[in-house]
């Protein structure tokens, strides 16, 4: 039995974060109905990446919202939205990412729906919380990261800045609203009374960056100054942190004795035996290193280093990961399927309870798959 078996959650999401989070709780067995409106259902259904399809949605929309049901509801229909109170009614969760005052306009913000189930947990993602000229403004991943400092953290000094590369602050805000939802399941168990969760994009992003932000606050206001050399992996860490060519790929060092390290590589850097060298000349000695390493193969410098007890790693490409044994050691890709048949190949939940992994076969439904069978459980009444 899952955890979260026999929990009812309503999801009014669309897009990334709020959708992340709900199958996030649908593997950990919850049943989530998504409310989506008639027809056309939720925008991240034609939002694709590379413009990949599968049936009538996007396969991001498909990789985020596989093991939910669908309930297609106008909430402009005052009919319609007699079937959605009537559903709240018998819900645990309902989650929504909603800009500040669409809810309250039809009668569904945390306080009216309480008046409905006065148990309800009520979750809300917005881009800038509630309050202040922000609140209304859209909530973007690029915006956030670009608003956020994020930007300035990868990449090379001579760049300018440089956006992640996935959608970190959905993704992100994703986790801690599951993580908020989780924590208020346990407040409600000992009040019995609804709990009102709210998380933000930006809020989430600042937190991912609590390292970096917490350093420019007590260092005198210093900002992160990236390396300004090829493989530059971290605006704070000295070297040899960073990627590095070999003949036939790149390898990565992470952090370690900067000395020994160098003599293993048949480097000569006892001239920066003090440590605060390795980060004030990190660039120049990150060049040295560079040049050595690319005399050789990959294999050979990880065999060499490996043996010494240094950590480093190849730099693989999907196609490379996709080959380790490791990936089918650990189950870590699943195999899921729509009502018509149609199958496509994921990753998994990373929770394993009790030994077993979260996995599921179920993909995305089509737009009011489910409106029967959720009439005849919930609203035949």
């Amino acid at each position: 039995m899952k955890p979260l078996e026999g929990l009812v959650v309503l999801e009014f999401c669309q897009f990334l974060a709020g959708p992340s989070a709900g199958l996030k709780l649908a593997d950990l067995g919850a049943r989530v109905i998504k409310i989506e409106r008639p027809i056309k259902g939720e925008a991240c259904r034609q939002l694709s990446i590379k413009d990949l399809f599968v049936d009538d949605s996007s396969l991001l929309f498909h990789t985020i919202n596989r093991n939910k049901e669908s309930f297609a509801a106008d909430l402009k229909n005052p009919e319609d939205l007699i079937l959605i109170k009537k559903l709240i009614a018998k819900a645990d969760i309902m989650t929504h990412n909603f800009r500040p005052g669409v809810m309250e306009k039809i009668g569904l913000d945390f306080n009216e729906t309480l008046t409905i189930n006065p148990k309800i947990i009520y979750g809300t993602i917005t881009g800038y919380g509630n309050i202040g000229p922000w609140a209304k403004k859209p909530g973007q991943d690029l915006l956030l990261q670009s608003l956020s400092g994020l930007s300035w953290l990868s990449g090379r000094k001579c760049q300018g800045p440089v956006p992640f590369g996935l959608a970190v602050a959905d993704l992100m805000c994703g986790n801690h609203f599951v993580q908020g939802i989780l924590s208020a399941l346990l407040k409600r168990a000992k009040t019995g009374k609804g709990v009102l969760v709210e998380v933000s994009l930006l809020e989430s992003v600042l937190d991912v960056q609590f390292e970096a932000i917490t350093s420019f606050l007590n260092d005198g206001g210093q900002l992160p100054e990236r390396g300004d050399v090829k493989g530059s992996a971290h605006a704070f860490l000295s070297a040899p942190y960073g990627v590095y060519q070999t003949q036939d790929g790149y390898i990565s060092l992470a952090m370690g004795d900067l000395i020994f390290i160098g003599k293993t590589l048949g480097v000569d850097l006892t001239k920066y035996s003090d440590k605060q060298d390795w980060f004030t000349f990190r660039d120049e000695i990150r060049n040295l290193l560079a040049e050595k390493i690319i005399t050789q193969t990959a294999d050979y410098w990880l065999n060499l280093l490996q043996k010494e007890g240094i950590w480093c790693g190849k730099v693989l490409n999907y196609e490379e990961l996709d080959n380790q044994s490791f990936v089918s050691e650990l189950q870590l890709k699943q195999t899921i399927q729509n009502s018509a048949g149609e199958k496509l190949v994921t990753t998994r939940s990373p929770i394993q309870l009790d030994g077993k992994i979260l996995t599921s076969k179920k993909a995305a439904p089509s737009v009011g798959e489910d409106n029967i069978k959720i009439h005849e459980q919930f609203l035949s009444e």
